[in-house]
Order: structure tokens, then C-alpha cells, then sequence
């Protein structure tokens, strides 16, 4: 990847293309065509619910070693409050799931985490910690990106954002602030590609599509109610 390349469309649009063929298939996995067509088994999404209330603890501290690594106080508040955007509101959104669903609090962080939770979580943490403030940002950005286009793609979809059950998690993923979000990421990575090396941008590329294949088995672990293969 080239300097004549990011001239010619930004990094985050580049990773998008390398990505698209995961991302495609993502969007026909029978979990989220399961959320589409209201018939999702209801044990699926508990399963999910508790991995994914795990694996957002482990995802928070990700924006806390943003904040720290970046120079730019603007980025490092804004880092700030996506961490606690996700400790909060969509934490909460799990924790309103669980009621509905008998899910006790005590279930939900005593859960035994899955094998794919823990590898994700890890490669991240890995990354945030031991690479540059770019490489960090490539790892986490696939969850958020690809989570605000599954929502889109979802809510266009005749009666998905008003179904009794899946509803709610859709308007949350679709929503203008979810997307605002996950569009100043994207703003923050490209502006760091800018600046980078050609090694630098490779790293950088290798996270994102790493991640981007661990979401996919996340889905998978979740629509197949796993917690060790």
C-alpha cells in the first residue's frame, strides 16, 4: 500500500474493500439473518447476550489505551467517552436483555467465557498494548464498523427494528450515534494513515482483517452456543 494509493481513496475505504468479502458473509451468517427474519432461537442470543457482555468489558479498556496513547487531548476525550458510552449504554442495553430473558446479573459476569471471546479479546489487547496508537485502532475498528453496518442493513429491513425481541439491539447499532461514532474512528485511522509508513499501513491492514475474521467467529461461536470447539 502506497502513498499513491491512500491519494486515491482513504485508508478506511481500502480496508473496507480487502474486508468486504468477510463482511458479505457476515451479513448472510444464520445469526443475523436470524435477526432478520425474527426467528433466531431465543438460547442463541443468550448465549451471545453473555459472551458479548464479557467481551465488552475486555473492548472498553481498548478505548482506555487510546487515550492514553494519543498526544491530541480532543481525541483523547473523545476515546474517553466511547469507553464509557460502552461501559454504560450498550452494557446497559445487555444488562435490560438479560431481565427480559431470566438472565441473572450473576450470570451475566460469571459466565464462563468462550474460546473465541478470549482469543478476540486478547489479539486486541495484545495489539493496543504492544503496537502504535494506528495498529491499536485497526484492531478494534472492525467490531464497531461492522456492527453499524449489520444495524443499517437490518433496519431497512421490513418490521426488523420494531420486532418485539431483536428490535431494540437493532436501533442501538443503527442509531446516528452508534454511526458517529464509528464515522470519527474511521476519521482518526485515516488521518493516522496519512502519516504512516508503508510497514506501518501493512501492520495496521493485517489487524483489521484479523479482526475482521474474528468477528465472524464470533458470530458463529454465538449462533452455535459454544464456549470450546
Amino acid at each position: 500500500m502506497n502513498t499513491r494509493e491512500i491519494e486515491i481513496a482513504s485508508f478506511t475505504e481500502l480496508l473496507y474493500a480487502e474486508a468486504k468479502p468477510i463482511w458479505e458473509k457476515t451479513h448472510l451468517h444464520p445469526f443475523i439473518t436470524g435477526i432478520a427474519n425474527g426467528n433466531l432461537p431465543i438460547s442463541a442470543f443468550i448465549h451471545y447476550m453473555k459472551q458479548d457482555y464479557l467481551f465488552l468489558q475486555e473492548y472498553a479498556k481498548l478505548f482506555a489505551i487510546a487515550s492514553v496513547k494519543t498526544a491530541r487531548l480532543d481525541w483523547s476525550g473523545r476515546f474517553a467517552q466511547i469507553m464509557t458510552s460502552t461501559l454504560q449504554e450498550e452494557m446497559s442495553l445487555h444488562r435490560g436483555y438479560a431481565q427480559r430473558l431470566g438472565i441473572s446479573q450473576s450470570e451475566l459476569e460469571t459466565a464462563e467465557p468462550s474460546f473465541v471471546m478470549l482469543a478476540y479479546t486478547s489479539y486486541m489487547l495484545q495489539i493496543a498494548h504492544q503496537g502504535s496508537l494506528g495498529e491499536g485502532l485497526s484492531a478494534l475498528l472492525p467490531c464497531m464498523w461492522s456492527y453499524q453496518e449489520i444495524g443499517k442493513r437490518l433496519a431497512q429491513k421490513t418490521g426488523v427494528i420494531d420486532h418485539p425481541q431483536y428490535g431494540e439491539w437493532v436501533r442501538m447499532y443503527s442509531s446516528d450515534e452508534f454511526a458517529n461514532s464509528t464515522d470519527w474512528l474511521k476519521g482518526v485511522l485515516n488521518e493516522i494513515a496519512r502519516d504512516s509508513n508503508k510497514q506501518e499501513l501493512a501492520r495496521m491492514k493485517q489487524h483489521f482483517i484479523a479482526a475482521c475474521k474474528m468477528e465472524y467467529l464470533f458470530w458463529d461461536m454465538a449462533y452455535l452456543e459454544q464456549t470450546w470447539p
